[in-house]
C-alpha cells in the first residue's frame, strides 16, 4: 500500500512536470516576434501608421512595439545598444551614425518628410535680435546631432559666423521651451511642435526650407538595422508598403491623416493639419527616384546629401572625420524598388 501511494506521488509528478514543460512549449511556439519601432512625435505618415495600426494589421503574426524618442541622437544611441530594428531620425543624425567613430550598422529605408517650414530657427521677442548675424554672443539653444544642430550650423556659416561666435546649448525641444520661457535662451533651432511655440513669442529669422533653397536640404528618414533587414525582406517591403499608404493620405485626405496625427499628438485636428502643411511630403515615386532612394543597384542622390551632412560636421569637429561617398550608396537600401513603392 506505501508502495502504491508513492508510485502514484511520482506519476503525480512527473505529470506536472510534463505539462508544465508542454505548457511552455506551447508558449513559445504561439510567442509572436517583435518588431521594435523607434518614432519621433512630429507630423510625418509614421505617425499616421502607427495610430491606425496600419502595421498590426499588416503583421498579424508580429508584435509591433512603438518607443517614443525626442530626438536622432537618441535613435542613434538605442540602435547602438541593438534595441531598434527600425527607426526615425534626421539626415544629419544619420549622415553621423554612419560616419566613425559610430559606424551604425544601419541603412536609409525610407524619407519621411523634407524639412520646411516645420524647422527654423527663432529669436526670442524682446531681445532685439533681428537677424543671424544679431546672434553673436548670445545664448542660442537646439538638440546637438540633430538636423537642427546642422541647420543652426549652416545659417551661422552662411552669415559669417561660426559656433564659437555664439553660446551654444544642448537642449531637446521641451527643455527648450523651458527655457525659452524663462529667458534662459535668446533663440532656438527646433521643429514642430515646439516651433508652434516658439513662433508665438518670437521672430522667425530662417527656416529649413529657406536653407534647402539655398542647397543645403535636411531631412527625417528611416534607418532599418542592417540585420533585421538581412533577416526579414518581406517585413520590411510590408512595412514600407504602409508608409507609401500613408504618404498617400497625406497628398489626399490631409484632413484624414490630420486626425490620425492628432491622436498621437494630443493636438486639436485643425491644428494637426496646418502642422502637418508645412513640411514638404515627397510622392512613392520621388522617394524611388535617382535624386532621392534610387533604384536596386543604383543608390539615389540621398547619399551625396548625407556625405556632404558628414563634410560639414567633420568641418566643425562633430566628427574626427568624413566617410566616402560610397559609405552612404552603400547605406541605402534599394532592394525592390521602384517596384515596393510605386508597384
Amino acid at each position: 500500500m506505501r508502495i502504491t501511494t508513492r508510485l502514484a506521488a511520482i506519476a503525480v509528478t512527473v505529470f506536472s512536470v510534463l505539462a508544465g514543460c508542454a505548457a511552455e512549449d506551447s508558449a513559445q511556439d504561439f510567442a509572436k516576434p517583435t518588431i521594435r519601432i523607434g518614432y519621433q512625435a512630429f507630423p510625418s505618415g509614421d505617425l499616421v501608421v502607427k495610430h491606425n495600426r496600419w502595421l498590426e494589421e499588416a503583421l498579424p503574426d508580429y508584435t509591433i512595439e512603438w518607443t517614443k524618442f525626442d530626438s536622432g541622437a537618441a535613435v542613434n544611441q538605442a540602435f547602438i545598444a541593438k534595441q531598434l530594428d527600425f527607426g526615425n531620425l534626421g539626415s544629419s543624425p544619420m549622415a553621423r551614425g554612419l560616419s566613425a567613430p559610430l559606424n551604425i550598422p544601419y541603412s536609409v529605408v525610407f524619407v519621411l518628410v523634407v524639412a520646411g517650414e516645420n524647422e527654423a530657427l527663432v529669436a526670442r521677442g524682446g531681445t532685439g535680435i533681428g537677424s543671424i548675424s544679431g546672434l553673436k554672443g548670445r545664448r542660442v539653444a537646439t538638440p546637438f546631432a540633430s538636423t537642427a544642430h546642422y541647420s543652426l550650423l549652416t545659417a551661422l556659416a552662411q552669415n559669417g559666423l561660426s559656433a564659437n561666435d555664439v553660446q551654444l546649448i544642448d537642449l531637446q525641444p521641451q527643455a527648450i521651451v523651458a527655457a525659452w520661457e524663462s529667458g534662459n535662451i535668446d533663440a532656438a533651432y527646433s521643429w514642430l511642435p515646439t516651433l508652434e511655440k516658439l513662433e508665438k513669442t518670437g521672430t522667425v529669422l530662417i527656416t529649413s526650407g529657406d536653407l534647402a533653397a539655398k542647397g543645403k536640404p535636411t531631412m527625417d528618414l528611416v534607418a532599418v538595422s542592417n540585420s533585421f533587414a538581412k533577416g526579414h525582406p518581406r517585413v520590411l517591403d510590408i512595412w514600407r508598403r504602409q508608409q507609401v499608404r500613408a504618404l498617400r493620405e497625406i497628398k489626399s485626405d490631409p484632413a484624414a491623416a490630420a486626425k490620425a496625427i492628432s491622436g498621437e499628438m494630443a493636438l486639436s485636428p485643425a491644428d494637426a493639419e496646418r502642422q502637418l502643411s508645412k513640411g514638404v511630403y515627397l510622392t512613392p515615386e520621388q522617394i524611388a527616384s535617382p535624386e532621392w532612394l534610387g533604384s536596386e543597384g543604383r543608390p539615389g542622390d540621398l547619399a551625396a546629401n548625407l556625405e556632404s551632412a558628414s563634410k560639414f560636421l567633420a568641418e566643425q569637429k562633430q566628427i574626427p572625420a568624413a566617410a566616402p561617398l560610397a559609405v552612404f550608396q552603400k547605406a541605402i537600401y534599394t532592394k525592390g524598388l521602384p517596384e515596393v513603392l510605386v508597384g
